[in-house]
């Protein structure tokens, strides 16, 4: 990539700015040296990478790199057999561990977070090394006793040695012969031996070797003759004791130095993964989305039917002998940016624009007012397109779309060089040579005011010879310029489109907002007339300009605001049709939720009409059959039992089950082919289908909806409904002997003293009328009711048995009770 490029969009404050969002040295490091890649697989991966990242952190997430360090320069140390400090082999320790744990999170999520896995899977944790240094060193950066026999043995006679000196200096200084010597009664350390300050007017008295003295002279620190030995010994542990430190200290280095290759990838490794993360979060900083990354069109675009006359040159891609002579060829480039922003402008004002390119067009000149955000355009386009391949998220609209440059070059800015003795003009010009001799048609050209900085004349003619050039070599670029000529020459070349930068007269400010299709129009008269210039000098100005001018620039405005009246209209139109088919889908779902539940309430009705059917068809042969050795008994009863299972028979053929639209189950489903929703009620077709995540857009009216595949069926041809059950009919009626009182008893809402005489008088009755059972009703409630209910059956003397209720009977809430003589 070229690098004057990365300098000229400002590439490198976006690494700054990614690099605030690193964890340590190391992923900073690697922040600042990121570069954009030309290769298409690459710049798809890392954009993977950081969508990983991002979801990751998006999920809340535990993974961080606290307790990482960049560790390197202790691994050089450590192959040089130097010994390492405590705090540095803790950090050491502290950077293996964490990278465990983050290998085993990543490993154990590789279905969800593949190239992170990934990055994980290279790391060598070196579990035995941070073991053993764990082993040796405490929290505090301090060696543990156990760090080694040796040492423990030292530690051991050191804190004997050091007990036995002060208990000896302490028994001095308490001593009642000593009292009057001693300036006060303790125990003190100068230059690393204990000492008792010892008034000197009774120097002598206590023999023993002066090492310090009071600043008034008062006082002498000696260490008594008698301690010597002592302090001697105590200081000798002390050596003992350092050297056995060092020694575990070197060893610790170099079980280091033995594994620094691993422990350098680890580190390394710890730093992409930062890097990831931080990705991750500058994403988030600026609102970033991932942009599509497309390849370029294998052999161009020449079916667009441009020419170019004379032109021989052709992308390095096509053969020359396929084409026919003159063909202009579209590069293939893919650029549509939506509501794209520079990030390094405030998020608050600045305005998005949109960049697009489409098969017609390959190269933009962009026209307008100073300060209308020409630059900005051409800054914001080179820069996204960079950040895209670097693998960063870019502020703009879901939905942009961008193709991998092999390199991409700007001329933008005053580039006037005192040192080399350049004007502006050479400046621009050496750059504008050096990107024509390097540009492919590959590549992306940004070109700001070109041919400016010379004669007006000769610089617009330089400038449309140089976009020649570049259309003629299938070179995508995009330009600025106030050169009113090269508008024309936008207007009539194949491949070139104008563009502008809009302008407010009435406010004399620019809106910054990219319009594609129209040349900018000249707005110096407009802001005069505006600042207050006197109208004589006006007039006097609009009779030398030629009318031609004048008559483009009222055409281009009228031009302007019949479409933004388009626009305006096309918005409220979206808007109008966007509120339709959102009420539309609420309805819809309603309706569903509406036809759902009264399904299930029919169907649950058919259910136990049915059981109940079925139940009383069971009594009913069982009377018949026991009417066949009492036929003259019972007529009248079985009339009317025969009478209300033909209601009930007829009431339920009425109730047939609600079913959803006939579906064909088993076979995979195809695109194009159609299908029915159950919970939206409504039909529609497959648009496409992905397999691996079991879902499919479908096409339901104005709507593109993605749906799981087990929520739709495969409609085919609706089937009649089943014919309803006939009814059952009743035979003819006999005489009875004693009338019936029903085969149901309702018992609810009664209290007990209220149900026991209604209950005896109503199995009297059915006892007499020949019933064989009867259901009596009491709910469940409190069961109360249903206590006394039963303790009247077990006494009367016409019930033989009683039982609770089957399901479709009434469940608790009914007692079957079987009478005598049934």
């Amino acid at each position: 990539m070229d690098s004057k490029a990365l300098e000229t969009l400002d590439f490198p404050k976006i690494l700054a700015q990614l690099a605030g969002h690193t964890s340590f040295s190391a992923g900073r490091e690697l922040a600042l040296a990121l570069t954009p890649t030309d290769d298409l697989r690459e710049a798809e991966r890392r954009q993977q990478e950081t969508a990983e990242a991002r979801r990751l952190l998006g999920e809340g997430s535990t993974v961080h790199l606290g307790g990482v360090y960049d560790v390197r320069p202790y691994l050089v140390k450590a192959r040089l057999s130097a010994p390492l400090l405590p705090g540095e082999l803790l950090e050491i320790r502290s950077t293996l561990l964490r990278a465990r744990a983050l290998q085993q999170t990543l490993t154990r999520a590789s279905s969800h977070f593949p190239h992170l896995a990934d990055i994980a899977a290279r790391m060598e944790c070196c579990p035995h090394v941070a073991e053993e240094i764990g082993r040796c060193i405490d929290e505090r950066a301090e060696i543990r006793d156990s760090a080694s026999p040796e040492l423990s043995r030292i530690r051991q006679e050191l804190r004997e040695a050091h007990t036995r000196l002060l208990s000896t200096l302490e028994k001095m200084v308490a001593a009642p012969a000593n009292a009057a010597y001693l300036q006060e009664p303790l125990v003190t350390q100068r230059h690393g031996r204990y000492v008792i300050p010892l008034k000197a007017e009774f120097k002598g008295r206590i023999p023993g070797l002066v090492h310090d003295q009071s600043a008034s002279g008062a006082t002498l620190f000696i260490e008594p003759l008698a301690t010597v030995e002592l302090g001697n010994r105590w200081r000798e542990c002390q050596l003992e004791e350092e050297r056995e430190v060092r020694r575990i200290l070197i060893e610790l280095a170099e079980l280091v130095g033995d594994e620094a290759p691993y422990i350098r990838r680890t580190v390394e490794t710890l730093a992409e993964l930062d890097l990831a993360l931080a990705k991750a979060r500058y994403a988030e900083a600026i609102n970033g989305v991932q942009p599509k990354l497309v390849g370029f069109h294998k052999h161009g675009l020449q079916a667009t039917g441009l020419k170019v006359s004379g032109s021989n040159v052709r992308p390095s891609n096509l053969k020359p002998e396929t084409l026919e002579p003159g063909t202009l060829i579209h590069p293939g480039t893919t650029l549509d940016l939506r509501a794209a922003r520079h990030p390094l402008l405030d998020p608050r004002t600045v305005v998005p624009i949109d960049v697009h390119l489409s098969p017609e067009y390959f190269v933009l000149v962009i026209t307008g007012p100073n300060t209308g955000g020409k630059t900005v355009t051409l800054k914001t386009v080179g820069l996204l397109a960079l950040m895209a391949q670097a693998g960063l998220a870019i502020p703009a609209a879901e939905g942009s779309a961008l193709s991998v440059f092999d390199a991409i070059y700007a001329d933008i800015g005053d580039e006037q060089s005192i040192e080399q003795n350049l004007s502006t003009f050479s400046s621009h010009m050496t750059n504008i040579v050096r990107i024509l001799r390097q540009a492919t048609p590959r590549s992306l050209v940004l070109l700001d005011e070109l041919g400016a900085g010379t004669d007006p004349e000769e610089g617009s003619a330089l400038a449309r010879a140089l976009l020649s050039h570049l259309v003629e070599r299938s070179i995508t670029t995009l330009t600025a310029t106030h050169y009113s000529e090269l508008k024309i020459y936008a207007h009539a070349t194949p491949g070139v489109r104008n563009a502008c930068v809009e302008f407010d007269p009435e406010t004399l400010a620019p809106t910054f907002e990219l319009s594609i299709g129209l040349p900018g129009r000249s707005n110096a008269l407009a802001i005069a007339r505006r600042l207050g210039l006197h109208e004589g000098i006006l007039a006097e100005a609009e009779a030398l300009v030629q009318p031609t001018s004048l008559q483009a620039d009222a055409l281009l405005e009228e031009i302007r605001r019949s479409r933004q009246a388009a626009r305006e209209a096309q918005a409220e139109a979206e808007a109008a049709l966007h509120r339709v088919q959102a009420l539309e889908m609420e309805l819809r779902h309603r309706l569903s939720q509406i036809e759902a539940a009264r399904r299930a309430v029919l169907n649950e009705a058919r259910a136990e009409a049915q059981e109940l059917l079925e139940a009383t068809r069971e009594e009913v042969a069982q009377v018949r059959a026991r009417l066949g050795r009492s036929a003259d008994l019972h007529e009248q009863w079985l009339a009317e039992a025969e009478a209300e299972l033909a209601r009930r028979a007829g009431e339920t053929a009425r109730l047939e089950p609600e079913v959803e639209p006939p579906a064909v189950a088993a076979e995979p489903f195809r695109v194009g082919e159609r299908v029915w929703v159950p919970s939206l009620q409504a039909g529609g077709e497959i648009l496409s289908l992905d397999e691996a995540e079991g879902e499919a857009e479908v096409q339901i009216g104005a709507f593109r909806l993605a749906l799981p595949l087990r929520r739709l069926r495969k409609l085919k041809a609706q089937e009649p409904e089943p014919p309803a059950r006939p009814p059952v009919t009743a035979p003819p009626a006999a005489g009875p002997l004693h009338p019936s009182p029903g085969i149901e008893l309702d018992l609810r809402g009664l209290r007990v003293e209220e149900m026991l005489p209604a209950l005896q008088k109503y199995l009297d009755e059915a006892y007499l009328a020949g019933l064989p059972w009867v259901r009596i009703i009491h709910g469940k409630g409190t069961g109360r009711l249903r206590e006394a209910v039963w303790d009247l059956l077990r006494r009367h003397p016409y019930v033989v048995e009683q039982r609770l209720g089957e399901r479709g009977e009434g469940d608790e809430g009914v007692t079957v009770a079987t009478l005598a003589g049934g």
